[in-house]
Formats: structure tokens, C-alpha cells, sequence
């Protein structure tokens, strides 16, 4: 079974090399040393959810404190271009079951999107708290999947601000009337994906003559009509098998 992955604060993997030192603290001392019962001499895998990762054996092992000897740097690299889903607020979890598997399957960013059709709304201090939320699903969904670069977590975004988005990007809006399936489209060799993915009602006829606009390429995925949850990680795992996965 691959060793469990445990989180450190950006910089504190920096410039450790085999035999290297590194410490956890706090939570997730605790938890390796109570849940995990981590014991000396098992490995574990630590990152900083920055691209740093080692592999590490543990020479202590206390509640408050566990210390770790590097075996081996294991980093992950920027990809050169980036997958980001724009995810349309949805009840019932649907939201957060969409970023729970993107994260597994390497996703690089995702954006809260208030989708004119949402029924579930941020407002006031519900945005602070969905995007907690939704850092959290992350974590435990990047640290299930050993990933050492954790997807970066974007603000809340109008669809008039994610319009705004697409400026320097690659847009591609998944809808079921489209005719151009996504496993065809021609992708850059750099920069960044949007996969935008709409709520429960799907994107309205607005939004989608404003994303058409200013450069969105309407995609399909096949011919079945996907859920909110479902679709944009089988367009993340469509794009990935084209060249991440080979």
C-alpha cells in the first residue's frame, strides 16, 4: 500500500536532500502518531502542496511530535499546461463531489462559479464559508491521492467575472446541445484549460451567448447527460488521457 501523505508548511521541504530532517507538528503529528499509529521505522510521504514532496522514514514518533529522516525527493513539477474546473455551485454536495474527484485526478485549479441557474448562493459570510469547505474537501481528496501539488483554490466568480476569466485562456463550456466532442478539440502546448461546468438547471442561454462571446468553445462529452457532480472530472480524465497519463 503507498505510504500515507502527510502536509508541512511551502518552504520547509526546501533544499533537503536524502538523510535531510524534516518535522510535524501540531494536527498532523497527532494524527500520524494517534490515527495513523504511524511506528519508527515506517515510510510516509510529506508535501507542501507546492510541488515538494519526500519520501521519509520515521525515526520518532510522538503525539505532539514526529520526526522524519528524507529517503528520497519525490517532486512534482508545474504542469506546462494547466487543467483548472470552473465548477457551478450545485446542492446537494454535487459541488463538492466534483472537486473531491477532480483533485484525485490531478485537476490544477478550480473556481467556485454563482451560475445564473445555482440554487445553492454564497452570500455574505456563506462565501467565506463554502470556500473552507471546499479547502477542505481539497485536502483530504489531495492527501487520499498523494499529491504533492495541491490545485490551487480560486474566489467566488459571477458569471460576468468568469467571462472576465477568459481572457488568456482556453475555454472550453460543457453543454448537452454542443456538436464538438472535447476528446477532439486541438489543446495548446502551455497555459491554461477552463472546463466550465454548469449547476443542476444547467448553463442559461445567457451565459452561454456571453462565454461564446468573448471565446468559449461549447463541448460535449458523449451523449448520456451528466450531473453537475459527474461531469467535469470525466472531461478532466478525457483531457488527461490525451496526454498527462500516457
Amino acid at each position: 500500500m503507498t505510504a500515507p501523505l502527510f502536509q508541512v508548511d511551502p518552504g520547509d521541504l526546501d533544499g533537503l536532500a536524502a538523510d535531510g530532517v524534516v518535522d510535524l507538528t501540531g494536527p498532523e503529528a497527532h494524527h500520524a502518531a494517534t490515527v495513523v499509529r504511524l511506528e519508527v521505522g515506517e515510510e510516509v510521504l510529506v508535501a507542501d502542496r507546492h510541488g515538494a514532496r519526500v519520501l521519509a522514514e520515521a525515526v520518532e514518533v510522538d503525539r505532539d511530535l514526529v520526526r522524519l529522516r528524507v529517503v528520497e525527493r519525490l517532486d512534482e513539477s508545474e504542469p506546462s499546461l494547466r487543467l483548472t474546473l470552473v465548477q457551478a455551485l450545485s446542492k446537494d454536495g454535487r459541488d463538492e463531489d466534483a472537486v473531491e474527484a477532480a483533485t484525485e485526478l490531478g485537476v490544477d485549479g478550480i473556481v467556485p462559479w454563482q451560475a445564473d441557474r445555482s440554487i445553492v448562493r454564497w452570500k455574505g459570510p456563506k462565501v467565506d464559508k463554502g470556500l473552507r469547505k471546499w479547502a477542505n474537501v481539497i485536502e483530504r481528496a489531495a492527501k487520499q491521492s498523494r499529491r504533492g501539488r495541491w490545485p490551487r483554490l480560486d474566489e467566488l466568480v459571477t458569471s460576468q467575472g468568469l467571462a472576465e476569466r477568459f481572457a488568456g485562456a482556453t475555454p472550453f463550456v460543457l453543454h448537452e446541445d454542443a456538436t464538438t466532442p472535447l476528446a477532439t478539440v486541438d489543446l495548446p502546448d502551455e497555459g491554461e484549460v477552463l472546463l466550465v461546468v454548469g449547476p443542476e438547471g444547467g448553463i442559461s442561454p445567457q451565459e452561454l451567448e456571453r462565454f461564446v462571446a468573448v471565446g468559449g468553445v461549447p463541448v460535449r462529452l458523449g451523449t448520456q447527460v451528466l450531473r453537475a457532480s459527474t461531469a467535469g472530472p470525466a472531461a478532466i480524465a478525457v483531457l488527461s488521457a490525451r496526454g498527462r497519463w500516457r
